[in-house]
């Protein structure tokens, strides 16, 4: 059985990424799916106040604080499926709690796509990459990831998916990798 963690930066593709696997019948394990039922909890709109919910939680709680409430939800998908994809890692300390938790089972693939690239894609997406939602840029969310260390998360993964072809490329990649495994991708 293997979990699959996908990190990298806003608008680089980890939806559409998670997408395939869904499309695949890989469950997805959506790291941003335990802020937004945080942020309900607190009374919260999740579109507005994800990014300062998510920050609360690593700073109450340490910064591992997501990947733990993850892990029970991981464990129940990789009950029933040989591959289980978790999509939204943004800390080298949510890879080290994979990693401690799955052992070598876990791998964790980056996503890249330059900054250009990637305002362009949530600008097609009906999201202005210069005010994002709640008025935050892309260059204030690419601070904010940064700042809870996926730079240090993207540096230790074990594959790295460049995301500047076309979206069908993309796509098959994303197959070839769920199918056949990281190997494929070398």
């Amino acid at each position: 059985m293997t979990v699959i963690g996908v990190v990298g930066l806003p608008g680089s593709g980890k939806s559409e990424a998670a997408e395939v696997a869904r499309e695949m019948g890989v469950p997805v394990v959506t790291m941003g799916d335990v802020i937004r039922a945080e942020c309900r909890e607190r009374g919260l709109d999740p579109a507005t106040d994800h990014g300062t919910v998510a920050k609360a939680l690593r700073e109450e709680n340490g910064p591992g604080a997501i990947a733990e409430r993850s892990l029970p939800i991981i464990e129940d998908e990789r009950a029933g499926h040989d591959t289980v994809l978790v999509d939204g890692i943004r800390s080298d300390v949510e890879v080290g709690a994979f990693r401690d938790a799955f052992g070598d089972a876990f791998v964790l693939v980056e996503i890249s796509a330059p900054f250009d690239v990637r305002a362009e894609r949530l600008d097609l997406r009906g999201r202005d990459a210069s005010v994002e939602e709640g008025g935050e840029s892309l260059e204030d969310r690419d601070e904010r990831e940064l700042g809870f260390g996926m730079g240090e998360a993207m540096e230790m993964a074990d594959v790295t998916i460049e995301n500047t072809d076309s979206l069908a490329a993309f796509q098959r990649r994303i197959q070839t990798l769920l199918e056949e495994g990281v190997e494929a991708q070398s």
